[in-house]
């Protein structure tokens, strides 16, 4: 019987050799893992800083023609971040497509990791068990914080998002976390109106500067966050925990 993937759909695996990865944490994830594997991944797959793979364009619109002549045995997409319909024609073209869900916590993300790598490679990663470690235990809330992610227009982390479940690992409840929406799209004056006690600013997907940023929400703390160690899932949340807590701690003061 063969191995499905979060969307439960069948999936050979087989010690693929050739991965092309459209999701950046996972990039990340298979090139510490199985050096060597990854042949292709997206101009957004920044880490390892030394990836020396083709690039295959954009996560939401990958060129598939690209990622097909690379020959893969397996692409690695995720069902939030990759169109349907790319993966359905990569999987026309008989190229093996494992989906991986968006994670909403951080155990969601690492089970779904170990899923990975066990079945395609029968692989438990140092850094997989760290991060397990280092993410169990949630600790008692502390602060509330507002999470904008873009502006122009003002977009916020809410519900059901990974990056509001390492928050909450963290002690800092968001205060869009009970929302509607996964990513609300709030106005300024109804941003200001939640009153948090910090403003969490990443440098990633929008780069928040100190000038760009913290003068929206005059006279709340705030905090630079790196963006990575606060919405990637991989090797990378080994170092978030002390990160994102120092950052956290200087913002609180």
């Amino acid at each position: 019987m063969l191995p499905v993937d979060d969307l439960g759909e069948p999936v050979p695996l087989d010690q693929p050799r050739r991965v092309v990865s459209l999701v950046p944490s996972i990039t990340e994830a298979v090139a510490v893992s199985v050096p060597g594997a990854l042949v292709g991944a997206t101009d957004y797959c920044t880490h390892p800083s030394d990836l020396d793979v083709a690039r295959v364009g954009g996560s939401k619109y990958p060129d598939v023609d690209a990622v097909l002549g690379l020959k893969p045995d397996l692409v690695i997409a995720n069902s939030e971040e990759n169109r349907a319909e790319d993966v359905d024609r990569l999987r026309a073209n008989g190229t093996n497509v494992w989906v991986t869900e968006a994670p909403k916590t951080v155990p969601m993300a690492l089970a779904s990791l170990r899923r990975l790598f066990g079945l395609g490679w029968d692989l438990e990663p140092e850094w997989l068990t760290k991060a397990e470690d280092l993410w169990r235990e949630t600790a008692p809330a502390r602060l509330t914080a507002l999470i904008p992610v873009w502006r122009r227009p003002w977009v916020v982390v809410g519900r059901d998002t990974f990056a509001t479940d390492v928050l909450r690992r963290l002690g800092i409840e968001n205060v869009y976390a009970s929302d509607e929406e996964r990513y609300p799209r709030p106005s300024l004056e109804q941003l200001n109106d939640r009153c948090p006690d910090l403003v969490i600013l990443p440098d990633e997907p929008y780069l928040f500067t100190h000038e760009d940023g913290p003068e929206s929400f005059p006279g709340l703390p705030y905090v630079l966050v790196n963006g990575r160690h606060l919405t990637w899932y991989g090797p990378s949340l080994v170092e978030a925990k002390l990160s994102l807590t120092k950052a956290l701690d200087y913002g609180q003061g």
